[in-house]
């Protein structure tokens, strides 16, 4: 009797394992996949940018120190590579993105061209998506990490190399997305 108690325990330990190690192999792919999501849009938002800052510019070519911190925000979080540096530079875009807007006040020519309206449509539409697929990814890491971090999961996740992730934060600053409303 002692043998087949433990011959069950072994079955019942095994089938634990392997059912939380599947468990959190699909948490991971859906936060990977998340992750993915916010990579789009961002690369949507880098995207509209150079259209931006060359409409802008031909309205307000001596403006030159706000078209240049917007280009350096921009090759900032292209370059970034944590999560963590990616909501840093995503931060001190949308800053100088909203300087740039700010400016764009200064031209009512500007501010009346077609080509910026649709422009500032779009990435004010892009601006949601970032925010849509922010709060996905960030509730697809909630339910990763309480995963690898809670009793009794968390001993498998530690077996298997399953780690935390990190949030997808912009910071205070970022919080909010640029305005872009005339």
């Amino acid at each position: 009797m002692g043998t087949a108690l433990v011959v069950i325990l072994l079955v019942g330990v095994v089938v634990f394992g392997a059912l939380t190690f599947n468990s959190l192999v699909r948490l991971r792919n859906r936060t990977d996949n998340a992750w993915s999501q916010i990579e789009v849009q961002l690369k949507r938002r880098h995207d509209l940018i150079p259209n931006l800052v060359e409409t802008v510019k031909g309205y307000a070519a001596h403006e030159k120190d706000t078209l240049e911190a917007v280009v350096d925000a921009r090759n900032q979080a292209l370059a970034a590579g944590s999560i963590a540096d990616q909501g840093a530079a995503e931060n001190i875009l949308t800053g100088a993105l909203r300087q740039l807007f700010a400016l764009a006040e200064n031209y009512p020519e500007l501010r009346a061209s077609e080509r910026f309206g649709q422009l500032q449509a779009e990435l004010s539409e892009t601006e949601n998506k970032v925010a849509i697929s922010r709060q996905i990814y960030n509730d697809s890491v909630l339910t990763y990490n309480n995963k690898v971090q809670t009793v009794p999961s968390n001993m498998v996740a530690s077996m298997a190399n399953f780690s935390a992730r990190p949030y997808f934060d912009f910071g205070p600053e970022g919080a909010e997305a640029p305005d872009v409303s005339f």
